[in-house]
């Protein structure tokens, strides 16, 4: 058991993705007092745009780093969290047959300790209690994303370690590492025959039909925090991404009233806890909050 304040670190790999993955679990533990940082691994820099209503093109790097940093401090006050910069440069996502090389000096191509230093730095700094990233897949393969689970991970096991990554802090020993899960299969179905069944045109059809073809095996579900009244955070966080996110797109195909019904919380897996904790779970810091506390 701890005593507040509680303390949250969500490790992401770009700009956007801490509003596409939990955002409204970010939103509704800053909204109950809990320090909430957000950490982004890269600036997001090779991003294309992906919004057709955008209404330019951004080919400089630069220029993207620029845009995508006003974005993302827009995001941050949506969710009313803190924010940081890893400060290392977008991979950008390979294509083709054979994959070409990652350009040189990606955030992909560091190596694991150059990576990890600055987040156990921000570790040691911030001295989060509970730590969410990305599985060992990166939710899908995105080279940062993997990289991004890698160094998250690092920064987890070793930051309580004085003998590691001497000169960047006192050591700090976060108590709990959990995976983002906001795309597990249970959700979309679920949503996707809900629709179906309001006889509406469902946006994961293909998704469903592709997954279920691939047999992509699902990762354990052990945590489903409630976020109903966050989803409009979530949402206004989604929007200030101007460059990636399609207002009238993928992201707000579903009815707001029929997500409430079917799906008003967001999911994770209990990597690793160094608390006892009784699965399933619905707070991220179960095991950690005082008895008072506990609902």
């Amino acid at each position: 058991m701890t005593t507040a304040p509680l303390r949250l670190l969500a490790v992401h790999a770009h700009p956007d993705d801490e509003s596409s993955k939990g955002a409204a679990t970010t939103a509704r533990y800053a909204a109950e007092g809990v320090e909430v940082l957000v950490v982004s691994c890269t600036g997001g820099e090779r991003g294309s745009i992906l919004n057709p209503s955008y209404g330019r093109d951004i080919t400089d790097l630069d220029e993207m780093r620029s845009v995508r940093t006003v974005e993302m401090a827009e995001a941050a006050r949506a969710l009313g969290v803190q924010h940081r910069w890893l400060g290392f440069v977008d991979s950008g996502l390979p294509e083709g047959d054979p994959l070409p090389p990652l350009p040189e000096g990606c955030f992909a191509l560091t190596p694991l300790e150059d990576a990890a230093a600055p987040l156990v730095e921000i570790v040691r700094e911030f001295r989060p209690h509970v730590i969410t990233t990305y599985d060992p897949t990166g939710g899908y393969p995105h080279p940062d994303h993997i990289m991004c689970h890698r160094v998250a991970k690092e920064a987890y096991e070793t930051a309580g370690d004085a003998e590691r990554y001497r000169g960047r802090g006192e050591p700090w020993t976060p108590l709990k590492l959990y995976y983002n899960h906001g795309f597990s299969m249970a959700r979309i179905r679920a949503v996707h025959e809900a629709m179906l069944g309001a006889g509406l045109e469902s946006p994961f059809g293909d998704w469903v039909e592709s997954r279920a073809a691939r047999e992509i095996p699902e990762r354990e579900v052990t945590t489903r925090v409630p976020v109903a009244d966050y989803f409009d955070a979530r949402d206004a966080a989604l929007r200030a991404h101007a460059t990636q996110i399609d207002p009238d797109g993928f992201f707000f195909a579903v009815p707001r009233d029929l997500e409430l019904d079917e799906w008003p919380f967001e999911e994770y897996e209990l990597a690793e806890s160094r608390v006892a904790t009784t699965l399933p779970e619905d707070d991220l810091f179960a095991g950690i909050r005082p008895p008072e506390e506990t609902a």
